[in-house]
C-alpha cells in the first residue's frame, strides 16, 4: 500500500482521531489508527471500543491500494515535525514508512484485519431531530455533567424525547441543567449519552447530521464522518421532581454586569455570597482567611426584603457562559433551598452552600 497527501490534510485527520485512541496500553490495536486505500477514497478510523470515528476522504492520492494500522500518537508526532508539503505513507515488509524528501521514519504495524469492526446502520431506527438544535443544546448542559461518578448514569447526558418536546439533562448532583426544544421522532425515547461522546460531537459536527440508535449504540453520520458511541446503561434520576413547582421570587438580571461582578470576586474565592436588596446586589467572597473581596451593582430587583444565597461561583459562570440573551432570570424560595437560573429554553437548578 502507498498513499501520498499534503501534510496539513494528514495532520488534520490524525488530530481528529486522537481522542478515540486507547491511551494507556500501546500494545493494543486500539492504540492504532487504521488506514484503508480503496479506489479513489481513503478510509481512516480509530476506536477505543467505547467510542469511534471513521473519516472518508478523497484528498489523499492512492498509488497502491491496501490497508495498515500504526500507532496513532507516534504517527501524529512524526507528521507534526515534518515540513509543509507532501508526505508519503508506504507499507514495506509489514512496516510503515513515513517519507518526505530526505526524511524517513519507520513504525511497526499490526494486522489490519484484526482492527475492531464498527457498528453499522442497517435496520437501526433514526432519531428525527433538528441536529443543529441538538448540538447547540448539548453544549449548554455539558458543564453540568459529572465525571468519574460511581453512578455511571451521571457521567452522561439524558436525551429524553417525548411527544412534543426533547429535554437534554445533565447533573453532577450539586446542579441540574436542562435544555428543552420542540420536536419529536413520533415516539418516546430516553437514552444516556456519555460526556466524552458529547465533547467530541461538538468538535466534529457543525452541520446537519443523521442519527441512528439501538439499545446500546448511537451512530452519527454526515458526508465525511461516521461516529459511534456506546450508550450508558442505567436509570437517570427523575429530574422533573427536582424542578421546584413554585417560585416565591423572580428577578431579571443583566448578564454582563453579573458576570463581571462574579469574576471579580473569584480572584479571592470561588465560594461567594450574593445579597439582593431592593435597589442593589452585593457580592462577597466566602474565604476562611482574612482576605476579602466585595463589590456591588445597582439594579432594581423589586424585592421588599433582603435575600441572600451562598454558592459555588463556577455553577453560575458555567450557566452564564451559555446564555445567549443580554438578561436572564433568577428564581428562589429560601436561602437554603435550590434556586433556578433561566434563559429561554435553558435552565440550571443550583444547590446553595449551607453553613
Amino acid at each position: 500500500m502507498k498513499i501520498k497527501a499534503d501534510k496539513q490534510i494528514i495532520e488534520s485527520i490524525l488530530i481528529n482521531l486522537q481522542p478515540f485512541l486507547e491511551k494507556k496500553d500501546a500494545s493494543q490495536i486500539t492504540s492504532h489508527i487504521y488506514f484503508k486505500a480503496d479506489g479513489e477514497k481513503c478510509i481512516i478510523k480509530s476506536t477505543d471500543s467505547e467510542i469511534g470515528l471513521e473519516i472518508i476522504t478523497n484528498n489523499i492520492l492512492i498509488e497502491h491500494e491496501g490497508s495498515f494500522t500504526a500507532n496513532g500518537k507516534k504517527l501524529l508526532d512524526i507528521v507534526r515535525i515534518l515540513k509543509e508539503g507532501d508526505i508519503i505513507l508506504e507499507i514495506l515488509d509489514n512496516t510503515l514508512l513515513v517519507k518526505q524528501k530526505h526524511s524517513k521514519f519507520k513504525l511497526p504495524t499490526f494486522d489490519a484485519n484484526s482492527f475492531p469492526t464498527f457498528p453499522n446502520i442497517d435496520g437501526k431506527p433514526q432519531i428525527e431531530l433538528d441536529s443543529l438544535n441538538l448540538i447547540k443544546n448539548l453544549k449548554k448542559i455539558s458543564p453540568a455533567i459529572d465525571t468519574n461518578n460511581p453512578k455511571f448514569e451521571l457521567n452522561g447526558a439524558l436525551i429524553n424525547i417525548s411527544e412534543t418536546t426533547t429535554d437534554l439533562v445533565g447533573t453532577d448532583t450539586r446542579r441540574l441543567a436542562i435544555a428543552s426544544f420542540p420536536g419529536t421522532t413520533g415516539e418516546e425515547l430516553s437514552i444516556i449519552l456519555p460526556k466524552k461522546a458529547i465533547i467530541e460531537i461538538q468538535k466534529l459536527f457543525l452541520d446537519q447530521i443523521t442519527i441512528y440508535y439501538d439499545e446500546t449504540t448511537l451512530i452519527i453520520t454526515n458526508n465525511n464522518y461516521f461516529f459511534f458511541t456506546h450508550l450508558i446503561n442505567g436509570k437517570f434520576p427523575d429530574y422533573q421532581r427536582i424542578v421546584p413547582n413554585t417560585i416565591k421570587h423572580q428577578v431579571t438580571l443583566p448578564k454582563k454586569e453579573m458576570l463581571d461582578a462574579i469574576r471579580m470576586i473569584t480572584t479571592i474565592s470561588h465560594d461567594i455570597k450574593i445579597s439582593f436588596f431592593n435597589d442593589t446586589i452585593r457580592f462577597n467572597s466566602l474565604s476562611s482567611d482574612n482576605v476579602e473581596a466585595k463589590t456591588e451593582i445597582e439594579i432594581e430587583t423589586g424585592l421588599t426584603e433582603k435575600f441572600e444565597i451562598s454558592l459555588n461561583s463556577k455553577y453560575m459562570l458555567d450557566f452564564l457562559s451559555q446564555v445567549d440573551s443580554e438578561t436572564f432570570v433568577i428564581g428562589f424560595n429560601e436561602s437554603t433551598l435550590p434556586f433556578i437560573v433561566k434563559d429561554e429554553n435553558f435552565m440550571t437548578i443550583i444547590m446553595p452552600i449551607v453553613a
